[in-house]
């Protein structure tokens, strides 16, 4: 193809596919549309290839999958069992699939995508906007099909299984966290209502806590007094659990080059190097620094009309657990560091300590993003040109 032709085809189908809606019409009782949906691939010396589109609402043992036959203009709405679902799509040609990012999502686009088909993976948030009556597999289906074709619709990355992995360590981890939070307030509060009250923080509990349960003992039953040390003990086995599961990551940190090189920016530490990483995926998949910031809602949500935009607090969008540990770093950098910089510095005496915080941490993830988009070492003097 000529490259006159490549150019002016590029401009009418914007973002590499085109949807071209011909009519609807009703046939007994049954929707019927004429549609053509292609996916262009214009890079030079490549042939226009056409993918066919289907929506895929996954399930637990039943799927359901929409689809319209480009020649005949026929609506696919049918559901598909679990175990006969790969052999539906084994045999058909590359084509393009749309699912929710949901459980089980990324094992089946992996599935997929060694069988040659391209994968488009969209959140569940993205997708309900197009489901048009009422809620049901068929409608799901239906609306991820009509999201997939979107240009505006992002996409999640399809994670390899040692990134998943790595992110179910993280799961958790937060998870043992969690129960070790409830434990320790369980024990304040049932100490609390026989008048033994334990000062804040864990080492205090630890300290007081012989104590207290030896106190106790002299008017309280032996059945519960052995209960309390029992759920005492227990912290220590969450600890542990805890400490063999950061060790885990501490080793696969070793082996891997991305966690190495993004440890060396100031406040990223074990737990956000590889869970940045392993939720990134692909660092090219977003085309720049703030396009990763925001994908993490480390920047600032807009409201506006009529020509006025105001400027919120953070979006709060993106991945809770990664926003978070950003937060916490560049929080201990402002607590600890002893050269702040000149750009910490001025912003710290035009806004609050809160949005500094943030501030930096929006930087810290830019900085993630450039390192492994460009595949550079960190370097702490580095001065950012922009391009002319």
């Amino acid at each position: 193809m000529d490259k006159n032709r490549r150019q002016a085809i590029g401009g009418l189908i914007d973002s590499r596919w085109r949807v071209a809606m011909d009519e609807f019409s009703l046939a007994n009782g049954i929707e019927c549309a004429k549609v053509e949906v292609r996916i262009n691939h214009l890079r030079e010396g490549e042939p226009i290839m056409d993918f066919t589109a289907y929506g895929v609402d996954t399930a637990k043992n039943v799927f359901q999958v929409y689809s319209v036959e480009q020649a005949t203009g026929e609506i696919l709405n049918k559901q598909i069992k679990r175990a006969k679902f790969l052999e539906y799509f084994v045999n058909k040609p590359p084509c393009l699939i749309g699912m929710e990012a949901c459980g089980g999502s990324q094992h089946w686009a992996r599935a997929l995508q060694a069988m040659g088909h391209m994968i488009k993976m969209m959140p569940g948030k993205t997708v309900k906007a197009f489901v048009s009556g009422n809620k049901n597999d068929a409608a799901d289906a239906r609306a991820i099909w009509l999201a997939l074709q979107q240009p505006g619709v992002r996409a999640v990355a399809v994670k390899s299984e040692m990134q998943q992995a790595v992110l179910s360590l993280h799961r958790m981890r937060q998870q043992l966290v969690k129960f070790r939070t409830m434990q320790s307030n369980g024990l304040r509060g049932l100490l609390g209502e026989y008048g033994e009250v334990m000062p804040i923080g864990r080492t205090a509990l630890n300290r007081g806590m012989k104590d207290a349960l030896a106190r106790l003992a002299e008017r309280l039953p032996a059945l519960l007094i052995d209960t309390l040390r029992e759920q005492w003990d227990m912290l220590s086995k969450l600890d542990q659990q805890i400490l063999q599961i950061e060790q885990r990551l501490l080793e696969w940190m070793r082996q891997d080059q991305a966690c190495k090189v993004i440890a060396k920016i100031p406040g990223v530490g074990l737990l956000t190097a590889t869970a940045a990483v392993a939720t990134m995926g692909d660092a090219k998949t977003f085309k720049s620094g703030r396009e990763f910031a925001a994908w993490l809602g480390l920047v600032p949500a807009q409201s506006g009309t009529g020509g006025k935009v105001r400027l919120l607090g953070i979006s709060k969008r993106g991945d809770t657990y990664l926003r978070t540990l950003l937060t916490h770093g560049a929080r201990s950098v402002l607590t600890h560091t002893k050269d702040p910089g000149k750009w910490l510095q001025d912003i710290g005496k035009r806004r609050p300590l809160n949005v500094v915080v943030v501030a930096l941490a929006n930087k810290m993830a830019r900085m993630i993003w450039a390192l492994l988009a460009h595949g550079r070492e960190y370097d702490g003097m580095h001065v950012s040109v922009r391009p002319a």
